[in-house]
């Protein structure tokens, strides 16, 4: 078999496996149906634990103690920074609002559409760093600072606004004793992750920005301590390893072999295209006539010997 037609062969085999890996993504009304169900099944998980306020904000007394042993820094530092300006409290209240769940519905847009192959490890760790935490929240029940008010922090939603949370106390549409872990960090920190490996432009480590700003506007509205940022992380850690690390894998290889493809499949010069089809043989010297040359020169005989 000859080699270069035995290279295309395999080459074209990588083609037709890489663009069905790409090709290949869930249907759309599914995949809205199911995070919809998943979200309100959330929701529902999470308004049938019934707060204890003096259990949550032991718990946030706790927190904030261990903290202090381990020498984080204070969030009523980063707070007083804040609020220092009305206008940038009001923007980092705006952002806690409405950043979080459009950013997310985003990204998973951009996934199915543009990474269908990575789309699926993508949604499976939210959903699965998401039910986690749902755990955690109903069995480890903690107010944030801004409900604790012996730590010395303020609302700053409710003070400048825009207010996100009514009174706990009559509040039915929310749990707001459900600090621990942080979904806003924890959700911040798969959308960054997934979007520096799924595309490769240098500006794609920008995405930390994401995780980063969020964690700052999330300990400095008083909405979460850096300890619900800290066991957001070890949650998507341990999701990415047994959820995202495989499945990217895989999207990775076929995204490779399209790269390589395209060198061995490059068209022939135009010099050589007239060669095209012709099966290869023994190359004859120079000097040495083909089998179909006559020794005739435009019909006439040729002198040999002593004929010249």
């Amino acid at each position: 078999m000859n080699p270069l037609r035995g290279r295309e062969q395999a080459a074209r085999l990588l083609v037709r496996m890489s663009q069905s890996a790409r090709q290949r993504r869930p249907h759309p009304v599914r995949e809205v149906a199911l995070i919809l169900a998943l979200f309100l099944a959330y929701k529902a998980g999470r308004l049938a634990v019934v707060g204890d306020i003096r259990q949550a904000s032991g718990n946030a007394r706790d927190v904030w103690h261990l903290e202090r042993v381990l020498q984080l820094p204070s969030e009523q530092s980063v707070q007083s920074w804040l609020l220092q300006s009305h206008e940038l409290t009001r923007l980092a209240n705006e952002f806690y609002a409405w950043v979080h769940f459009p950013a997310t519905i985003a990204f998973l847009t951009w996934m199915w559409v543009w990474r269908p192959a990575s789309y699926l490890g993508a949604r499976r760790s939210l959903a699965v760093v998401t039910a986690l935490a749902l755990v955690i929240h109903i069995t480890y029940p903690l107010a944030p600072p801004r409900l604790v008010p012996s730590l010395g922090m303020v609302d700053t939603a409710a003070l400048i606004g825009p207010a996100v949370y009514g009174d706990p106390r009559t509040d039915t549409l929310t749990n707001q004793f459900a600090a621990m872990p942080s979904l806003h960090i924890g959700w911040a920190v798969i959308v960054a992750i997934a979007l520096i490996r799924a595309t490769r432009t240098r500006w794609r480590w920008l995405w930390v920005l994401h995780p980063a700003v969020t964690t700052m506007v999330v300990v400095a509205t008083a909405n979460h301590y850096w300890a619900d940022g800290l066991a957001a992380g070890l949650l998507v850690a341990a999701t990415f390893a047994f959820v995202m690390v495989p499945t990217d894998r895989a999207a990775h290889l076929a995204r490779s072999a399209v790269d390589r493809v395209p060198v061995a499949l490059s068209p022939a010069p135009p010099s050589l295209l007239p060669l095209a089809g012709r099966p290869a043989g023994p190359r004859r010297p120079p000097d040495e006539p083909a089998d179909d040359d006559t020794p005739s020169s435009h019909g006439q005989p040729v002198p040999v010997g002593d004929e010249a």
